[in-house]
């Protein structure tokens, strides 16, 4: 009977914690759109008010991704800049977990195919390379572009809108196939949906 007793509290004591938590969304962070797809959540439409767009990482793709995204926010009606009622955040990552050929392994920090001349995408560090000689079966995905963009509120820190997008794009047409994502967010911003990222073929 005791045994019983307590299994029934400790069963009621684990609903208890776990339903908040369920019932604040957290069982959602982490998940996103699938290689090849993209994701928007739109809590409320792009606002028409002045907005930063802030890059993540200063490479020479990233900042041809940011001009883009500038563009078509001006083409939307928004004034754009560096500073700005609201602020979009922009992450731009490019890798290749296979190694293409001629990559040096020497330091991170080294320039990428894709950094262009000028670009400080990160100080040089000693690099452990990714290698096949660990017995384990390398991934079959190709060089990954992946593309996030945040909007919030500076005066209340609030996120508005986001999305999400990534193509399995070689480093040659890395920029030709950033922007053809980002015309595909922002071709139809202002609605929560899940579709496919505009890879390039």
């Amino acid at each position: 009977m005791r045994i019983a007793a307590a299994l029934t509290a400790v069963l009621a004591l684990a609903h208890a914690i776990s339903a908040p938590a369920s019932a604040q969304g957290y069982g959602n962070i982490g998940t996103g759109p699938k290689l090849g797809e993209m994701e928007i959540k739109a809590w409320q439409p792009i606002p028409k008010t002045k907005t930063a767009v802030q890059l993540g990482s200063d490479t020479r793709l990233g900042r041809e991704i940011r001009r883009q995204v500038m563009v078509r926010l001006s083409q939307r009606g928004n004034e754009v800049g560096f500073s700005g009622s609201n602020v979009m955040r922009l992450d731009v990552s490019y890798f290749d977990l296979l190694g293409g050929s001629g990559r040096s392994y020497g330091e991170l920090g080294e320039k990428p195919d894709y950094a262009g001349t000028g670009a400080n995408p990160y100080l040089p560090v000693p690099a452990n390379p990714i290698g096949r000689n660990t017995g384990r079966t390398p991934s079959t995905a190709g060089p990954t572009l992946r593309i996030s963009l945040s909007l919030y509120a500076v005066d209340t820190g609030k996120v508005l809108w986001s999305a999400t997008t990534s193509c399995i794009i070689q480093a040659d047409i890395a920029e030709r196939a950033g922007e053809m994502m980002i015309n595909t967010i922002f071709d139809n911003a202002d609605k929560n949906r899940v579709g496919d990222a505009g890879c390039p073929l």
